[in-house]
């Protein structure tokens, strides 16, 4: 990367203006993810939980990378998704990620956002970059058919609905204007356009970064929202871990990736929320990139 697009994003990155809430800002939590598609609330992570978190990232990193020495990737070269990467599409073995579901400093905005407590854990998983990977295009993470979702009349689609799944990221480090902090277009939620590609893309949306911001801090966003990766300018690597969660109205069936001792350890509401994804089997866990034909690695 080279020192001018280091001096760029130094002088220019970041959303002008950003809001940072707090978790006793639930109505205005509520009032930015409803205009903007996302919002930020810091301080949903204690500095012991960053602690914890950030240990628990670096262990699971250092295991995709393992099946990955030339560091292709599978979100990009560089760029990993940890659910990507888990042949059980999630993180819910390990109990950093488990301790994402059930944050009463979380739960209480998911809830007025949905408008009800009754929705359902999709996944834990995130992703992570390392330094000098370049930008990820933007993109949504569902689309048309989520969830099996169709309007047989063709009259409303998925971008008319009410928002059909939250995901929080959490920040395991600082998101500075240079370590890859994640870029997203506020309001994009219901847009209908197509999303312009790298090559496309104008340089305000390249800028539209969440940064900075502190570790600790939610990324709450509607999976419609455009957002994408940028330049990890940094020597360190840049993780952001997560859970997804479902809303009241929306069944999706999941992958059991949740055993049971982990699913013990959750609260009244925490276990109500897993009784998707909790198994009282066995479960082979592990990484691999599959789509590039490795081998699977056992963890």
């Amino acid at each position: 990367m080279s020192e001018r697009l280091r001096q760029h994003l130094e002088a220019n990155n970041g959303i002008p203006n950003l809001e940072i809430l707090v978790p006793e800002q639930v109505d205005e939590a509520v009032r930015l993810f409803y205009r903007d598609g996302f919002v930020m609330v810091r301080d949903i992570l204690t500095s012991e939980q960053v602690k914890f978190l950030r240990v628990g990232c670096e262990r699971e990193s250092e295991a995709v990378l393992a099946v990955d020495a030339d560091n292709i990737g599978n979100r990009g070269r560089l760029r990993y998704s940890y659910g990507g990467a888990s042949i059980t599409n999630s993180v819910l073995h390990r109990e950093e990620w488990v301790m994402l579901v059930d944050l009463p400093t979380l739960l209480p905005i998911i809830t007025a956002i949905f408008g009800s407590p009754d929705y359902h854990i999709r996944r834990c998983a995130g992703d992570f970059c390392l330094p000098g990977c370049d930008y990820q295009p933007l993109h949504a993470d569902i689309g048309e058919g989520f969830a099996q979702y169709k309007d047989p009349r063709g009259l409303v689609g998925l971008r008319d609905l009410p928002c059909p799944a939250i995901v929080a990221n959490f920040l395991a480090q600082d998101f500075t204007l240079t370590n890859g902090p994640t870029r997203i277009i506020p309001g994009t939620h219901h847009s209908k356009v197509t999303i312009p590609s790298l090559e496309d893309e104008p340089e305000w949306m390249r800028l539209s970064t969440v940064c900075p911001v502190p570790a600790g801090t939610a990324m709450i966003r509607d999976l419609r929202t455009w957002h994408g990766g940028t330049p990890n300018l940094s020597k360190d690597m840049r993780a952001i871990p997560n859970a997804i969660f479902l809303a009241p109205w929306v069944y999706e069936p999941q992958k059991r990736s949740m055993p049971r001792e982990m699913f013990d350890l959750l609260s009244e509401q925490g276990q109500r929320m897993c009784e998707w994804v909790v198994t009282n089997e066995p479960i082979e866990t592990g990484y691999s990139l599959r789509y590039r034909g490795k081998e699977k690695v056992t963890m």
